[in-house]
């Protein structure tokens, strides 16, 4: 196996702390509750695209690249990381976002801004070309950009979170813990695919769910059937990966990507209040109110230990302050 002959630059603070939410676990009288935190991965507030990070970084200094280039939503998380991952390794970042210039720049734009990153709007544009066209620019400027695709969730920044289930292995070992099920965010299907990965080569965990933050089941499961087998064969492997091996909860949709609702925002305050846990209104919020919802109606019971796993996206709280703030 080749895991650990791949290039990897070093941007993380790990391993993250995994432990219990016992007052979270008592409000909602159910399975036993425990966090693994990867919202303090450390780049530019953490989060998880620091794992995927580490390896496509690892890929555009072997190329001798100056710039990270990648794509996002205007709140991107890992857009972000990726410019704070950039200035960590004396590089350049170049940010294709979503839509056009907002007025407020809050929350995750605000930290863009703060790192230097060079900030482009798509627009009307697709994704694929709003990101080729802006890399062609910087082509033309005399620049060497590596393209980075949206949310890092590519074979080589799965590779991360191969690595992330062995780290929680031994840490679980480690806390005399184990879990039923591990609960955390899916989109881009990064995370998702190296987690099952790595579950395929410690053979750990019962159940690995991804609540969906805004793709139905029947579009995400082909592309993590195809991006666990690519990230397998990238580190060596051959595996061929089903349906079956990916669970996949899009009953939590809402009112689609980033709007939040009333689940999120229950999700966030009652964190907030039972462990002082920060969880975002676009991703984290949406997940722990499913996992909220699926141990209201049964589906973990008391005597039971469930994971979330944390994804991070803290600074996309700034940008929801009107719905979060209570009234004067």
């Amino acid at each position: 196996m080749l895991l650990d002959s791949l290039p990897r630059y070093s941007l993380g603070f790990l391993p993250t702390p995994l432990h219990s939410l016992p007052n979270l676990s008592a409000r909602l009288g159910g399975p036993a509750i425990w966090v693994k935190r990867d919202d303090q991965t450390g780049l530019a507030t953490g989060g998880n695209k620091t794992r995927k990070l580490e390896y496509l970084l690892g890929e555009a200094q072997t190329q001798g690249a100056d710039t990270l280039i990648t794509i996002g939503a205007p709140q991107s998380n890992h857009a972000r990381q990726t410019a704070a991952a950039a200035a960590r390794a004396a590089l350049k970042s170049a940010l294709v976002l979503r839509g056009a210039a907002p007025t407020d720049r809050t929350g995750n734009i605000l930290i863009d801004d703060l790192i230097g990153a060079e900030v482009f709007w798509a627009g009307a544009r697709a994704d694929d070309e709003a990101l080729n066209e802006v890399a062609d620019e910087l082509r033309a400027r005399g620049q060497r950009p590596y393209v980075i695709p949206l949310g890092g969730s590519n074979p080589i920044g799965a590779v991360g979170y191969v690595t992330a289930m062995l780290e929680l292995v031994e840490q679980a070992k480690a806390a005399g813990a184990y879990f039923d099920a591990i609960v955390f965010a899916t989109s881009s299907g990064g995370t998702q695919s190296g987690l099952v990965l790595g579950d395929w080569l410690t053979s750990y965990a019962d159940r690995i769910v991804g609540i969906s933050v805004d793709h139905p089941a029947e579009a995400l499961v082909p592309r993590l059937i195809d991006l666990a087998a690519a990230t397998a064969e990238r580190i060596g492997l051959s595996i061929n990966f089903s349906a079956d091996d990916f669970e996949v909860n899009d009953h939590y949709l809402g009112g689609g990507y980033a709007v939040m609702g009333e689940p999120e925002r229950e999700a966030i305050q009652l964190c907030a209040q039972t462990e002082g846990l920060l969880v975002d209104p676009v991703y984290t919020g949406r997940a722990m109110a499913g996992l909220i919802d699926l141990i209201r109606t049964g589906e973990f019971k008391a005597g039971q230990t469930v994971l979330f796993w944390h994804t991070g996206g803290t600074p996309a709280l700034f940008a929801y302050v009107k719905q979060l703030a209570r009234p004067a």
